[in-house]
């Protein structure tokens, strides 16, 4: 349906387009047609919004300053589906934090995720905050990010281990680390409200609009092969289970509940229309930590993950021009 809604506004726009530019100048009281406007628009984000991994296309940075930002990511499908109705500003950076976004200078990864990979290029420069790219004149602002605060990609590499060390069994990260995860979903909301006040400071006029993650476990975790690493390797299923309902779903609510504090934000739920293409599902939209036959993809959505972002994306962006 968000699709169908989207091409549908863009065949009316093109439509009228068409249409204006078929009326002879005389007829407009001799004056030249006036250009379509363009609206600004800036992306913010970490991984999940710059695309990342090979599975969500290649990397369009020239030069390259390691935040990855690939060409089948929901920015650039966008902004190839909206016909120049938005000017694009891309600074969605891999590996972000919400306060990388908000105030504080980033050092880019890249490909570097030792001991499995080492980037050519690495180290990288600092790069700016990234809502250092908004202004008086920004229209719409898309943010995606909360993950790392969270501390999600550090669960990730610890989770394996410890199921590793328990044969499969139980759910030994849970049991480690979930008395922690209360004050890390604390420090999501709190630092996400704050970089709203920010965003909405810096560019008063804009609609906010606050993208969630997708689903990444699925409902019925025995889809999960262990030992997979297509899949989540060594994550137990009560593990998987405790991410899902303890660490990831909360974590979708904390940015829902942020975009309360502000009248100008919405949050765009990416969640509920990915139920059934998660890793474990054969129409994954997010891969495992490998994609065969030899990439490292560290759980992130591929192209078709970022197709159904652009939709639900598109769809909340076009209402913003009423």
């Amino acid at each position: 349906m968000a699709r169908f809604r989207t091409r549908l506004a863009l065949l009316g726009s093109a439509a009228a387009l068409a249409a204006g530019a078929l009326v002879p100048t005389q007829l407009a009281g001799m004056q030249p047609a006036a250009a379509a406007e363009e609206h600004q628009w800036v992306a913010l984000g970490d991984s999940y919004t710059a695309g990342v991994i090979r599975a969500a296309g290649n990397t369009f940075e020239v030069p390259r300053d390691g935040c990855e930002r690939t060409d089948r990511s929901y920015p650039q499908v966008i902004d190839r589906d909206l016909y120049g109705l938005f000017e694009l500003t891309n600074v969605s950076c891999g590996a972000a934090t919400i306060e990388n976004v908000t105030d504080t200078p980033q050092h880019p990864i890249g490909r570097h995720l030792p001991p499995i990979s080492e980037d050519p290029d690495y180290p990288f420069p600092a790069v700016p905050p990234q809502s250092e790219a908004v202004g008086p004149g920004t229209d719409v602002i898309t943010v995606g990010v909360g993950g790392n605060t969270l501390g999600f990609a550090d669960i990730l590499m610890k989770c394996p281990e410890l199921g590793g060390e328990s044969d499969g069994k139980g759910t030994p990260c849970k049991d480690a680390l979930g008395a922690g995860i209360p004050a890390r979903l604390k420090k999501v909301r709190q630092e996400y409200d704050r970089m709203l006040r920010v965003l909405h400071e810096r560019a008063p006029h804009a609609k906010i609009l606050a993208v969630g993650y997708p689903t990444i476990v699925p409902k019925d975790t025995s889809k999960c092969r262990f030992g997979d690493l297509t899949q989540f390797g060594t994550i137990t299923q009560g593990d998987l289970e405790w991410l899902r309902k303890d660490v990831l779903e909360p974590l979708n609510k904390a940015i829902d509940d942020s975009t309360g504090t502000q009248d100008a934000a919405s949050f765009v739920d990416l969640y509920a229309s990915s139920h059934n293409h998660s890793v474990c599902d054969d129409s994954k939209w997010v891969e495992g930590f490998v994609t065969l036959p030899d990439q490292l993809s560290f759980v992130h959505p591929n192209a078709l993950g970022h197709r159904n972002a652009a939709d639900h994306v598109e769809e909340a962006m076009l209402d913003t021009l009423g």
